[in-house]
């Protein structure tokens, strides 16, 4: 059975947009058997301000046929690709029960692929079948392409907080954008160049994870919203619910609108951000846990919490509700060891010592 072609540029020009028409960012949905992939593409299709400049690509694996039926009901709104190999991915023994995290890899590399090599569109979002987007899910995106594609230190932006719970972030200012060096995915914006890079050593499983390695991440950030762009309904998945009952159903998904292309983010050029992240961080007053937990209100200005080792990291996360797990020694939503978060209405930052030299990789 033939597949329609998505009609696509057929130019790289035409994909990257120029100064006066706003570039076509195709949004990829990695699809396979859940048919509530409805809930995702009816709030794609209900916020996305253009068509045109926003296709929907909803690319198949499993041949689930009610899920195929599901995207097939949308017509022309979303173009239907189906991943070709629907086979078994041979595993290593002691990785038989991890067969399903083989099989999304091979997935996620077909379907970059084809956004990235047949389509040849210059730059592409990736959210996954089980997400919901807020009402300003492409304006945000829209936004920080321009960031992406002049600033090498960054390598994607994602609509995610690892952190995102209500009680944690501060949802008066839904506008805040920060540099992360922990790789959030969840609805997230890559350029072509960094597909050039990843795609020859893209890995058999666990891609996720092994983009947070240092050999793949070289010291690079991603933006992130104060308040998650996206929230995950799938609980039912190859991680069986881990994560999902504890963190992922209590974030807060933002719900007004923040006109981010008016808007100056010159804020996140790396120099800059940095200089008056750190200046923020170390000069606010140290406490104890104990204080802060005491403290209700106090003194309304930032605060910094000292953790000096990944077992003091830990138990401070855990006390505080953050996730408390590290891959390749970055902790989810820090940056430069730091995670920013809200406690009891004021700016916290979990801090290592002022000489903090970088990660270590052996902190898992």
């Amino acid at each position: 059975r033939r597949q329609k072609t998505p009609k696509t540029p057929r130019t790289a020009e035409a994909a990257a947009g120029t100064e006066a028409e706003p570039p076509v960012i195709p949004v990829l949905v990695l699809a396979c058997d859940r048919s509530s992939v409805r809930r995702c593409l009816d709030k794609l299709l209900r916020y996305r301000p253009s068509a045109r400049r926003f296709p929907v690509i909803v690319s198949q694996d499993c041949g689930h046929a009610e899920t195929a039926r599901v995207i097939a009901s949308y017509g022309a709104a979303v173009a239907h690709i189906r991943q070709p190999d629907l086979s078994d991915v041979a595993v290593p023994p002691e990785h038989r029960k991890f067969q399903g995290y083989y099989r999304i890899s091979r997935h996620y590399r077909w379907a970059l692929g084809q956004v990235f090599r047949t389509f040849r569109y210059r730059a592409a979002i990736v959210v996954e079948d089980d997400l919901e987007v807020a009402p300003d899910f492409f304006e945000y995106f829209q936004a920080v392409l321009p960031l992406l594609q002049r600033d090498p230190s960054l390598w994607c932006a994602s609509a995610w907080n690892d952190n995102g719970r209500e009680a944690l972030v501060d949802a008066a200012h839904a506008e805040l954008l920060h540099r992360t060096d922990f790789f959030p995915g969840l609805g997230w914006l890559l350029l072509a160049e960094l597909w050039d890079e990843l795609e020859p050593k893209w890995p058999a499983a666990f891609w996720d994870d092994w983009m947070r390695q240092p050999e793949q991440r070289r010291g690079r950030s991603c933006v992130r919203p104060e308040v998650s762009r996206t929230m995950t309904f799938g609980r039912k998945g190859v991680s069986h619910g881990q994560f999902f009952d504890q963190y992922l159903k209590f974030i807060k998904l933002n719900d007004r609108f923040v006109p981010f292309t008016q808007m100056d983010l010159s804020y996140l050029k790396k120099d800059e951000y940095e200089r008056s992240f750190l200046q923020r961080v170390y000069s606010a007053p140290e406490v104890t846990l104990e204080q802060l937990q005491k403290e209700a209100g106090g003194e309304p200005g930032p605060v910094r919490l000292q953790y000096r080792g990944r077992d003091s990291f830990k138990a401070l996360a855990k006390a505080l509700g953050l996730m408390d797990d590290l891959k390749s020694g970055v902790p989810r939503a820090g940056y430069r060891g730091v995670v920013s978060f809200m406690c009891r209405g004021r700016r916290v930052f979990l801090a290592p010592p002022s000489d903090w030299t970088g990660y270590d990789p052996s902190w898992s």
